[in-house]
């Protein structure tokens, strides 16, 4: 993140903030809460903070009499969290999630999302993690399993393609079904697992939710290798086009003021 043109790294921080505002995500953030048992007092970590809209709202849940340490590796989000943070308290720092500067047993529980997808030696991040939690406490993981990403109405050779690069630029990886192996790997005990799915049903959702899906993104993000972007986004753009078309008649029914069955429908349905 630091390291990239100022472009670029607009960009990318424009596209974290339409992710987190998404439904999906909100939903996902929700479950995560409630593995963490957030409750009044707690000594929290978020470890990969970003732009710190979910340590603020842990602040709020801890209340005056706990804490939120936030940190992240990019000093430019750790400074755009400060700038955003209006009085919650949180404690922002630039900080490795596999080198954490936290004596042992410094938080009640510790979270990360979306963070282990990008590292070398994920298991040494959930050692940290687990090193820097009291006994008894909590660790939880989020993360996105890219191998799961499935499509429909695509040309299938194009998307075939796409996943066998995508999987050879190690961009493509099956992290979110490891989280429970590695943690059970890591010793701890009564470990869950509750995967969330996302649904990509329109264009906003599918451009917010991975650059693979927004045209309008800079190529050295979106990652799309040269020969497959033409007629990637080409179909992209086809697909939702016949979606937008298909559903605006139920649309324009669901809003009129009488019931209808399906026979009062005209035209294709979604």
């Amino acid at each position: 993140m630091d390291a990239t043109p100022a472009e670029i790294k607009q960009e990318l921080t424009a596209a974290l903030d339409r992710l987190a505002a998404l439904s999906g995500i909100q939903r996902v953030r929700r479950a995560a809460r409630a593995a963490l048992d957030v409750r009044g007092g707690q000594r929290l970590l978020d470890a990969g903070c970003g732009a710190g809209e979910e340590a603020r709202e842990l602040a709020r849940l801890v209340g005056a009499d706990g804490a939120v340490t936030a940190i992240d590796l990019s000093t430019d989000l750790v400074a755009a969290a400060r700038r955003r943070d209006e009085g919650s308290g949180v404690r922002y720092a630039v900080g490795d999630i596999t080198a954490l500067d936290f004596p042992d047993a410094t938080f009640d529980s510790v979270r990360a999302e979306r963070v282990l997808q990008h590292l070398a030696d994920p298991d040494a991040a959930i050692a940290e993690l687990i090193r820097v939690t009291v006994p008894g406490g909590r660790v939880c993981l989020i993360d996105t399993d890219w191998e799961s990403f499935l499509v429909d109405g695509m040309p299938g050779d194009v998307f075939s393609e796409l996943q066998r690069q995508g999987r050879e630029l190690g961009v493509i990886k099956p992290a979110g079904r490891q989280l429970r192996g590695r943690l059970v790997r890591a010793g701890l005990t009564a470990v869950t697992a509750e995967p969330v799915a996302i649904p990509i049903c329109d264009r906003r959702t599918a451009e917010t939710l991975h650059p693979f899906l927004d045209q309008a993104l800079p190529g050295r993000i979106a990652q799309i290798p040269g020969e497959l972007a033409d007629p990637w986004f080409s179909a992209l753009k086809d697909a939702l086009g016949r979606n937008e078309r298909s559903v605006s008649p139920w649309r324009f029914r669901s809003h009129s003021n009488r019931s209808t069955t399906d026979a009062d429908h005209q035209g294709p349905g979604p």
